[in-house]
């Protein structure tokens, strides 16, 4: 016997959280997806990859991620330290003054 998952978001809804979710970060998209499959339980998973787009693995990472969260070491942080594009050190030659 198949399981078949009955709690869909509604046509209107399904198209704002996507558009939601591209406009996040890469750790908060994880965390989002992973919020949604808990909200719906079982079956979540699958259902909300298939919305989103992603992977069952990206979710479970999400899932996670929340667990730790009381404990993660970069809240607040996009990037992990040293990422990022480097400062330059010395001017340009020949640059015109801003």
């Amino acid at each position: 016997m198949a399981f078949v998952f009955r709690s869909r978001y509604e046509s209107g809804v399904e198209e704002r959280v996507r558009a939601f979710y591209e406009t996040l970060s890469e750790k908060d998209r994880r965390r989002y997806v992973a919020v949604e499959a808990q909200r719906l339980g079982h079956g979540g998973i699958t259902y909300v990859a298939h919305v989103f787009g992603c992977s069952e693995r990206t979710i479970e990472r999400g899932l996670a991620e929340l667990a730790a969260l009381p404990h993660d070491p970069a809240a607040g942080r996009v990037r992990r330290p040293g990422g990022g594009r480097k400062k330059r050190s010395h001017p340009r030659p020949n640059s015109k003054p801003t």
